[in-house]
């Protein structure tokens, strides 16, 4: 074959067209695979995305949401962290070219299986399943809520959980929800039938998280050698986070617990890095709080919790190791309270004894701040209320050894009750 023609073959193989993005070939299996988890009749999502007429109609909102990565969901930019939900640029490029090209459906023949999902417990029957006594009715407007609910739990021995499930009774109406284990007897107290206000934190101390759940997330499994104490006795406190979703709605979320005979060889330990000094003037955009800690002994780092409130921008975590060597154990540039979650890490990472942790947080108290919800901005203090600021990042670590349990908990005992003895801070009164 001659030269001329290899090139007239080479010149066709440049100016052909790759072919069209279509429903069934290219953006169906997407969905499936990023988006039908919340999206499905039932879920939390508004509306569902499984079909080609779900989805046909919405193909220029999928396209701007998916390219300004508002959805799906994710913060963290680093590291990488488990279950990580963000789209590829070649992702986000097919819903974008779909779009452009009218949203063609493409050969139905070559759709995806469509996903299934579990409408009882997806790790089969729990051995304790537990639920708030009594629906609790969500006006039709107003301001988000935050209620704990004390669930009594029968008389039991001591127990060891294994995998947790959380199940809220209307998915439309729960935006999240926290579980923790009360072993003091104070949210029974303060729970007269209808929950409490809890905004930020449970109420009581000390407050054992058991878990939680998000849009999208699945059951809460243990890993080996480490499951949850349940105490006898103890009562299970719910706090839930309600979005109004304009008319009246009742929920009533479940939990169901799995146990195991097997004692708990590792205790995961909470590294607690806060501040309560918090006083932001309105219009200041660049307001900064910090605090650290020291870890005495080589841990395990398996997972990290941020937490903040409404004006809060942008979040930092990193360790200081040994040998003067910097590791960002979380970094969130645009946080979003709507969207706060449990990471966890898909290898531990190890922090060796002496390992200096620090939280760096910023806020944005100007009217640059699509987020602010004081317009004009306020002075905003420390506090548990939604006008109110928080900075909190939980570190869950796991002693390498053992016998090194109580001197980490000796070490943040004392860090606790500094802080404690520190009290609130008040800032003066302008």
């Amino acid at each position: 074959m001659s030269l001329i023609v290899w090139a007239i073959l080479g010149t066709a193989v440049l100016w052909a067209k790759s072919p069209p993005v279509s429903f069934s070939h290219d953006v169906a299996p997407l969905l499936d695979r990023h988006c039908a988890g919340c999206h499905h009749a039932g879920a939390v999502a508004p509306f569902p995305l499984l079909t080609y007429a779900d989805a046909a109609k919405r193909a220029q909102l999928i396209a701007t949401v998916t390219g300004a990565r508002y959805m799906p969901p994710w913060l963290p930019d680093t590291p990488h962290l488990l279950n990580d939900r963000r789209l590829t640029a070649a992702e986000i490029a097919i819903f974008r070219q779909w779009a452009e090209a009218g949203a063609p459906e493409g050969n139905p023949a070559e759709l995806p299986p469509e996903p299934h999902f579990s409408q009882g417990w997806t790790l089969g029957s729990p051995n304790l399943e537990a639920a708030m006594p009594e629906p609790f009715h969500v006006p039709a407007d107003g301001p988000d809520l935050y209620r704990c609910f004390a669930i009594p739990l029968p008389s039991h021995a001591q127990h060891y959980i294994r995998a947790i499930e959380i199940r809220p009774g209307n998915p439309h109406v729960v935006h999240h929800a926290l579980l923790f284990e009360d072993t003091t007897g104070t949210a029974r107290k303060r729970d007269t039938g209808e929950g409490y206000e809890c905004f930020g934190t449970p109420g009581f101390l000390p407050a054992h998280g058991l878990g939680g759940w998000t849009p999208g997330s699945q059951a809460i499994t243990m890993l080996p050698g480490m499951a949850e104490t349940l105490y006898a006795p103890a009562n299970l406190v719910i706090q839930v986070h309600y979005h109004p979703t304009g008319k009246p709605e009742t929920d009533r979320t479940s939990v169901a617990l799995y146990f195991t005979d097997e004692r708990p060889s590792r205790h995961l330990e909470d590294i607690g890095l806060t501040s309560n000094r918090i006083d932001i003037p309105p219009g200041q955009s660049d307001y900064k709080v910090t605090d650290h800690f020291t870890i005495p002994v080589d841990v395990d780092l398996l997972g990290i919790i941020p937490h903040a409130h409404y004006i809060c921008r942008d979040m930092l975590g990193y360790a200081i190791l040994p040998n003067g060597k910097r590791r960002t154990l979380i970094h969130i540039p645009d946080w979003n309270f709507n969207w706060q979650e449990q990471y966890r890490y898909p290898v531990p990472i190890r922090l060796p004894a002496d390992t200096r942790v620090e939280m760096e947080f910023t806020y944005d108290n100007s009217e640059a701040n699509p987020r602010n919800p004081n317009h004009p901005p306020k002075r905003v203090l420390y506090g548990p209320s939604s006008t109110d600021e928080m900075a909190g990042l939980h570190l869950q670590v796991v002693p390498v050894r053992e016998s090194d349990l109580e001197e980490l908990n000796q070490a943040l005992w004392g860090k606790m009750m500094r802080l404690l003895g520190g009290g609130i801070y008040r800032p003066p009164q302008q």
